[in-house]
């Protein structure tokens, strides 16, 4: 099968190219590298001549909401356009677990924008929302990190929602997205997460002590997730999920 995978130089796309490979699938590996430009639609004829799939894992420079927006308007809009004049098959897609549930966050919005883009394309697709990735953990707890309510100016907290989080490895969300770009299209959205649902402030615990740093954890109501409040399921999976295997 002749697989497109754009945004091959990724966490996601790297891996998936690898496997892709290694299954024995023909693997066109897109990226600005290779002379792709998803964004003024330079190279995107010629990667997805003779693709039966497109894999998209492209991911915006910048997370500026408007930026990222007039991001994957574009792009996705492009790859629609170049997908369906060479007679692509299958447009998978990856996205996130909860990303209509928080229109705060302007990244969410953009996401949510790219995937009414594909789905009203009338091109046969699957989105895969997946939940956040172990590889991404001490990033979100970075971000959660603010100056203590103590005298001491040097004291910080990690500031946590009182929400659920449910961590899924990288090698296996590229996994899951192999075994969709081979299958039927669903013309659906389908989502998969980590094997466990946990709170923020363990992660923030186990983060932390991974890297000997006794900053204080405190679990927030108020707390932001990348300038969005959640609620208490915001990023976990429902019903019908699938549910990988690496815990965290």
């Amino acid at each position: 099968m002749n697989v497109t995978v754009m945004g091959a130089t990724g966490l996601i796309g790297k891996l998936l190219v690898d496997l892709l490979t290694r299954e024995g699938e023909d693997v066109v590996a897109a990226s600005r590298r290779s002379g792709v430009d998803v964004r003024s639609g330079v190279g995107l004829a010629k990667a997805l001549a003779g693709a039966d799939a497109l894999v998209d894992v492209t991911n915006s420079p910048s997370f500026e909401d408007e930026e990222v927006m007039d991001f994957f308007v574009g792009a996705t809009t492009n790859l629609v356009a170049a997908a369906r004049a060479a007679g692509v098959g299958h447009y998978v897609a990856l996205s996130i677990v909860g990303v209509d549930e928080l229109p705060d966050s302007g990244y969410l919005r953009a996401k949510v924008a790219q995937e009414r883009i594909i789905a009203s394309s009338g091109l046969p697709y699957t989105i895969v929302r997946a939940t956040q990735f172990h590889e991404f953990a001490s990033a979100i707890v970075d971000s959660m990190v603010v100056e203590a309510d103590t005298d001491e100016g040097d004291e910080h907290d990690v500031r946590v929602p009182d929400a659920l989080i449910q961590p899924i490895a990288a090698d296996e969300v590229a996994a899951y997205l192999a075994e969709v770009a081979i299958e039927p299209p669903r013309n659906h959205v389908i989502n998969i997460g980590g094997p466990e649902k946990f709170p923020f402030s363990r992660l923030a615990r186990e983060v932390l002590a991974l890297h000997h740093d006794d900053q204080r954890v405190v679990v927030d109501p108020h707390a932001k997730y990348f300038g969005t409040t959640l609620k208490r399921e915001s990023l976990v999976t429902g019903a019908g999920a699938m549910i990988a295997s690496i815990p965290f």
